[in-house]
């Protein structure tokens, strides 16, 4: 995948064709990916800018699935939303990890414990500037 801009779309498309759990509630992102681009803009992104917006907009996906409305699932129960949370954020580390590059895993293990610590701690008013940062850090 090599546009930034398409990357929920992709990630729709390959989630649909895993044929898993979570392949019958996928629907068709009905916005623009944002903190993936904004990765795939920075220097350490140049040579895969599309790989490093899907990593993110996965996790963010994910993240989304535990804490708010997620943007590509639909007629799931919280089990399953937990569940694609979950298989969402290890997808990205995964794929970021295969690149080879571990500061940038970093950034975003850290970004995903930094997500679950404030929301419990009921402080998540603040994670968008947060989720920008961090997308800015993963793509250098």
């Amino acid at each position: 995948m090599s546009d930034p801009a398409a990357a929920l779309s992709a990630l729709a498309a390959a989630l649909r064709e895993e044929s898993t759990p979570i392949s019958p509630h996928v629907v068709d992102p009905s916005e623009q990916p944002v903190f993936g681009p904004l990765a795939a803009a920075g220097p350490r992104a140049a040579s895969a800018p599309g790989e490093y917006s899907l990593v993110v907009e996965a996790v963010r996906e994910g993240y989304l699935l535990h804490y708010g409305e997620p943007r590509l699932l639909a007629g799931h129960d919280l089990d399953l939303a937990l569940l694609a949370g979950d298989y969402l954020y290890a997808l990205g580390i995964e794929r970021l990890a295969a690149l080879g590059d571990t500061a940038a895993v970093q950034h975003l293990a850290d970004l995903i414990s930094a997500s679950a610590q404030l929301h419990t701690e009921g402080r998540s008013t603040d994670l968008d500037d947060r989720w920008r940062a961090a997308a800015r850090a993963i793509g250098g």
